[in-house]
This record gives C-alpha cells, sequence and structure tokens, in this order.
C-alpha cells in the first residue's frame, strides 16, 4: 500500500511506476475517485451532525414547532442511510484499488519490459570446464537414484518429485547448512504457519493479482491459503503491531515448505526440478527503520549472506539488477542471484533480494515509535537464503565427475556423515 498524502502531491510519478512496472492503472481515475468520496464522507459526516443536533433538540420542542423538526429529523435520517450506504460502496471500491497501486522504484532501478533486459552487475566463480560428456540433473539423479520424477507424476501430477536416498539427504544438508549458517550471523530462526489468511496474502503485498499462483484451501477454510514463501507468515509475524526503535532492526529466517500452482507456465521448464509446486527454502526476512539508508544497507547485507552461502557451496554465479518490468508490485528495488547450470549453458535464477520500504509495512499496519516518540512505518526486506530442490541443479551438475557421480562440497560434508562423493547405491 501507499502513502496516499504522497499520491495525492506527485500523481505523475505512481503513474510512471505503473506503466515502468507494466501494471495497468489510472492513477488520475483514482484520483478522481478520491475525491469524490472525501466529498461524500464531508456531506455524510454534515449530515449525521445534523440528525444528532436535531435528535437532541426534538424532545425539548412542543406542538407545531416539534411536529416541524421531527418531519425535517425524518427527512435527514433518510439522506443520512442513502449517504452513509453510498460512502460504505465507495469506500469499498476506493480500498479495493488502493491495493493495486505499486510501489515507485528507485532511481538504481533499470527500466526494462522483462527479465531479458535485467542488467548484469557481475560474476563470482569460475565457470567448469569438463572434458567428458556432460550430463544434467536428471542423468545423474537417475543414475544416482536421487529423486524419481516419473512415479511422482503418477500420484501427484506434473511438477512433482520424490527425493529420495542421498537425494532427500542431500536436500536436507543443503538446509540444515543454512539454518545453520545464517543463526550464526544473527538471523532467528522461524518456522511459520505453513496456511495463512487472505490477511496475510494481501499485507505482504501477493494478494489482489497473485491468487492465480497460489493453493487456495476449499470451501470449509474459504479464508485460508498455502505459502509460496515463508515470508509472508514472517513479515506477518508483526502484524498491527507498535515496536520500538530499539527492537530494530528485527532479523529473521523462515524455515518452509512452499506451495505454487505455478500457473501460466505450462510448457516450461518441465524437465527436472527447476520448476516445481512444492519446494523448500530458508528465507530472509529483515524489519528495520524507515530509512533509505539503513534498508539498503540491510538489503546489502542480505545479498551478501546468499552469496557467502553459494560461494560456500562452491558454485558460480552472477547478480543482476532487476529491471522495472521485472519486479513485483510492491518492490522498490531488486537483484536476483543466478547460478551457472551447466545442462542450460545459462545462469538460473536462484535467489531474489528486495527491498519494499514501507509498502508492505502500511498493508500490514507495521509500525515503530522513533526515539522522538513519533510513530512512523517500518521499512521490510526479504531475500533467499537457499531455496531447493532448485539448488540441487546447479550443485550436481557443476560438482559432477565423469562417471556422473557427485563430489561433495567441504561445507557439506558434515551434515552428510563425512561423505566426499555421492556414487551408485551398492
Amino acid at each position: 500500500m501507499i502513502d496516499l498524502q504522497q499520491l495525492r502531491a506527485e500523481p505523475e510519478k505512481y503513474q510512471d511506476a505503473c506503466n515502468k512496472k507494466r501494471i495497468k492503472f489510472d492513477v488520475n481515475e483514482f484520483l478522481q475517485l478520491d475525491e469524490k468520496r472525501r466529498k461524500l464522507l464531508q456531506k455524510t459526516e454534515s449530515l449525521k451532525s445534523t440528525l444528532n443536533a436535531l435528535s437532541k433538540e426534538v424532545p425539548l420542542l412542543k406542538g407545531e414547532e416539534q411536529a416541524t423538526r421531527k418531519q425535517e429529523l425524518k427527512e435527514i435520517s433518510v439522506q443520512a442511510k442513502s449517504s452513509d450506504a453510498e460512502l460504505s460502496e465507495l469506500t469499498a471500491e476506493w480500498d479495493r484499488q488502493q491495493l493495486l497501486i505499486p510501489g515507485i522504484p528507485m532511481a538504481e532501478v533499470p527500466i526494462g519490459k522483462d527479465d531479458s533486459e535485467n542488467k548484469e552487475l557481475y560474476t563470482v566463480g569460475k565457470l567448469p570446464s569438463f572434458d567428458f560428456q556432460l550430463k544434467d540433473h536428471v542423468e545423474i539423479g537417475e543414475r544416482l537414484s536421487l529423486f524419481d520424477v516419473e512415479r511422482a507424476v503418477r500420484i501427484a501430477g506434473s511438477r512433482s518429485y520424490y527425493l529420495t536416498g542421498m537425494g532427500a539427504r542431500l536436500h536436507h544438508a543443503i538446509l540444515s547448512l543454512a539454518m545453520d549458517f545464517i543463526a550464526d550471523r544473527g538471523f532467528a530462526l522461524v518456522d511459520p504457519p505453513h496456511v495463512v489468511n487472505y490477511k496475510a496474502m494481501m499485507g505482504t503485498g501477493y494478494f489482489p493479482g497473485g491468487e492465480d499462483m497460489a493453493y487456495h484451501l476449499d470451501e470449509r477454510d474459504n479464508d485460508y491459503y498455502l505459502i509460496g514463501t515463508s515470508e509472508v507468515p514472517v513479515a506477518a509475524l508483526h502484524l498491527g503491531e507498535v515496536l520500538t526503535e530499539k527492537e530494530l532492526p528485527k532479523r529473521y529466517s523462515g524455515y518452509s515448505p512452499c506451495y505454487r500452482r505455478e500457473a501460466g507456465t505450462y510448457g516450461k521448464d518441465t524437465r527436472g526440478l527447476y520448476r516445481v509446486h512444492q519446494f523448500y527454502k530458508v528465507e530472509q526476512v529483515v524489519i528495520c527503520e524507515n530509512s533509505l539508508e539503513k534498508s539498503m544497507e540491510i538489503h546489502n547485507e542480505l545479498l551478501k549472506n546468499a552469496e557467502d552461502l553459494l560461494s560456500l557451496l562452491e558454485l558460480p554465479y552472477r547478480v543482476v539488477a532487476v529491471c522495472t518490468g521485472d519486479m513485483g508490485q510492491g518492490q522498490v528495488f531488486k537483484h536476483d542471484i543466478e547460478t551457472w547450470m551447466p545442462s542450460r549453458k545459462a545462469y538460473g535464477e536462484t535467489h531474489s533480494c528486495s527491498t519494499l520500504h514501507d509498502f508492505q509495512a502500511r498493508r500490514l499496519n507495521l509500525r515503530y515509535k522513533d526515539s522522538t516518540g513519533k510513530t512512523k512505518f517500518c521499512h521490510t526486506l526479504n531475500n533467499t537464503l537457499i531455496a531447493s530442490p532448485r539448488v540441487l541443479i546447479p550443485l550436481i551438475e557443476n560438482h559432477q565427475d565423469k562417471e556422473g557421480n557427485i563430489n561433495v562440497p567441504q561445507a557439506l560434508r558434515k551434515y552428510l556423515g563425512g561423505i566426499e562423493k555421492i556414487v551408485p547405491a551398492s
């Protein structure tokens, strides 16, 4: 949600944000609705005030004067009810439209239509060269019995998988490494609810607009949804609260399964583990004070955490500046990390680092009192620390040997009982 006072003062900035983010929204039409609502609100309040005054006056009158005032009271009461009903309907539309207005991208954000126009900033790590026939993660996974897609599809449909044997152990080893790693950097681990209500999805900016990507529970729990990221319940942890400045920043790492319908991706990335309906993440979420400088400082911190973990996994990657057309509604600044996937002969997205300023906090009514006692909306940020099984793709492919075995990175070995190489089960 946006600052209405700022929108009224600088509507052109918000229309520009809509255009750059490819969001169809007419700011001028909204302002006309806003003005109509304000006038109707004034009218309704005036009628109610008059009605209240007359209600107190009539019992004190007598005779013809009282009868006249009673008739006035009746007429104004009808007008007030009609005006109040109209205001209620208009306010519902006013509230709905506010949820469609995007945050304004920062000046540093490149302008572009989609992810093809994101800007590479730098690469880290040497791309592997193989003097043998490269295998993709599906071939290696089948050889080492790491996962089973065919059987999963039989019982769960497309984009499903079983992780089996060392595949399941490798998956959990990566997640365990990530949780230990981020705890050492001062983040509090949160194992959140996997089912949340509409308010949490709306408050974090996923609704309205993202309903097609979410799994909705049935009519028995009509207001509830499976989470697509732990960002939702973790960012909503302090919904409606007023924190103190001394408590900030709050650093959380949310660990959870995630569920996404992947609507609109029919036929895209169907092979293997890249785009699936169920996965696990360790997500970094930070709530900080309302400061552009502090937000940028923490954004860089979150980005570095993810980069450092990828370095522990000995994986080459690149960092890109996400352009306006590839940003979400509430994001004002964003980097993606893309990890090298040899079989694709390309970098594939594995992390998204997002700064949202007060966009989520306004929707969540998440505030704090600063040192002067003034109440302000917080800033929120998030970044993937690790997501699996997608990260298994670069890990398996970059660390393969000519036989199709996997060399286990040093950092993971203690989580796998000291295993240095994953080979076929005897």
